[in-house]
């Protein structure tokens, strides 16, 4: 009797995952209820075929035209599924919410670890900023079908503002609504590029011929036509193909994290480029009048597009669909970036760190580090009120954050075989040849979308990308300087506990 009652006082033994991620340094806070589905889709909605893809529809119009835009993705989903690839099987190593920072801190140690987490969080928050000004671009191209309006910049702002409130609040009621919500966010971004493309297919009674969508090359940036244009025209790709690191920050809400959250990295990135391109193929075969869709009234040529071959009913469901599936993009990667926030934060390693690491009681979400997402966003959307180009350049700040952030873990896995033993995912023999195709693309990647994307070169078509990743690389860089010492006094405090946990046999069996 004595015995059951010691037993009964013992805490209730740590699952496989509470395991794991104690083994890293860490104790379980946040609730896991997502499954294999649910972190594939949280990575699918924020990847979003109906968000990044359509966005930057125009962009890519005006930067190469449609040869541009379907070349362009065909040559670039390869590549960026190269370097989600060998992400992931990192991702199975380490499943923990601060995702590919605390990748680079076991691979290349804490300076690594520190400057990528920047990066990180600099294309997280550019990516909010991206996906819900693009909602209320989408909102205000809805509104001008149904009511003729076309609101000023600074409405346009406001209306942004709006939709970021909508994404703190919902992101506000806890792990249970952010499951169902991507999960409802998959579906709706598979059924609704389905009802598209099947709309686009036939309805029209005209359709382009395959020598338009394959070779028409148009070129409205200043710069002369050749590569260079070619080359602007993939931001459109590597936005849309970007987010995939969602699974990873999610990890520490998910089951079976060292296999799931690496598997909804591979799925989703392949999914999304098929599904993409389709997407894409459908819409440039459906235009119409290709100098009116440039020019289109409603400030978004795919509504254009559907206008033009649809009729105006039609279109204004369908860019309802887009905008729902947008809006729940939006969200997901609210969700991203304020896990990325707090798992940096219980670090030290963010200005006010002990405020943005809090965690709600009743719901086990990091509430601080969900407004903080949602003012940063706000403020790089500023620039809109003055520059046309304001959003391009959001854009490619969310591409050169998260492009280099993506590949650093990968590159010191690559230099650092020592240190590295591979997860229940992992790549094989394909390991090194995919990892440093990944690392070339990333590097070409971020010092492309920091050069000008329009000529002349004016305060109205500045690409302001340099300037805002500097700043934050400056800010690391300062905080470095005066919150190393405490940061550190943090890691070493949690390797010490990580270490007296060891000794008393709590991870055998794990490694």
């Amino acid at each position: 009797m004595r015995t059951s009652a010691n037993s009964r006082q013992r805490p209730e033994p740590l699952d496989e995952d509470e395991r794991l991620l104690k083994e890293l340094g860490y104790t379980q806070q946040l609730h896991r209820r997502m499954g294999a589905f649910g972190s594939f889709a949280a990575s699918l909605s924020v990847i979003s075929i109906m968000s990044g893809t359509l966005l930057l529809f125009g962009f890519g119009l005006n930067s190469g035209g449609p040869a541009v835009v379907m070349w362009g993705w065909l040559a670039v989903g390869p590549l960026v599924l190269c370097l989600a690839a060998a992400l992931a099987e990192i991702t199975s190593r380490y499943p923990t919410s601060g995702g590919l920072y605390f990748m680079a801190r076991q691979l290349g140690g804490e300076r690594w670890s520190w400057y990528t987490g920047w990066l990180n969080l600099l294309g997280l928050v550019a990516g909010i900023a991206a996906q819900d000004y693009g909602i209320a671009t989408f909102t205000a191209a809805w509104a001008n079908l149904q009511w003729g309006i076309t609101p000023s910049p600074g409405a346009m702002l406001a209306l942004y503002a709006v939709i970021l409130l909508l994404h703190a609040v919902l992101n506000l009621f806890g792990a249970r609504l952010m499951n169902i919500l991507t999960s409802v966010s998959a579906w709706w971004h598979l059924a609704g590029a389905v009802v598209i493309i099947g709309a686009l297919t036939l309805i029209p009674s005209h359709h382009q011929p395959a020598g338009f969508v394959f070779s028409q090359f148009t070129n409205n940036t200043g710069w002369p036509p050749g590569a260079y244009v070619i080359l602007l025209g993939m931001l459109l790709p590597c936005f849309a193909l970007a987010g995939y690191d969602t699974s990873a920050h999610l990890s520490e809400e998910t089951t079976r994290a060292s296999v799931t959250a690496a598997r909804g990295i591979v799925r989703s990135v392949a999914v999304s480029w098929i599904a993409g391109g389709v997407l894409l193929a459908a819409l440039l075969f459906a235009v119409q009048d290709y100098a009116a869709t440039l020019a289109s009234p409603t400030g978004t040529p795919v509504a254009q597009i559907f206008l033009d071959a649809l009729g105006v009913a039609v279109a204004k469901a369908l860019l309802l669909v887009i905008i729902v599936a947008q809006f729940l993009c939006g969200y997901t990667v609210t969700a991203s970036a304020s896990r990325m926030i707090y798992a940096f934060a219980r670090d030290g390693a963010l200005p006010g760190w002990a405020r943005w690491q809090k965690v709600s009681r009743r719901t086990a979400i990091p509430a601080n580090a969900v407004w903080l997402a949602i003012a940063v966003a706000f403020v790089l959307a500023l620039p809109s009120l003055y520059s046309a180009s304001a959003f391009a350049a959001v854009t490619a700040i969310s591409v050169v954050g998260f492009t280099p952030a993506y590949a650093i873990p990968v590159l010191l896995r690559l230099r650092h075989r020592d240190k590295w033993v591979p997860g229940p995912w992992n790549l094989g023999r394909f390991s090194r040849p995919v990892g440093w195709i990944a690392v070339l693309w990333a590097a070409a990647v971020t010092v492309l979308f920091m050069l000008p994307q329009t000529s002349p070169v004016t305060a109205t078509t500045f690409n302001y990308t340099p300037i805002a990743t500097l700043a934050a690389l400056a800010l690391a860089a300062l905080w470095w300087r005066i919150g190393r010492r405490s940061y550190l006094q943090r890691r070493a405090s949690t390797s010490t506990s990580q270490t007296h946990a060891e000794e008393d046999g709590e991870f055998e069996g794990i490694v």
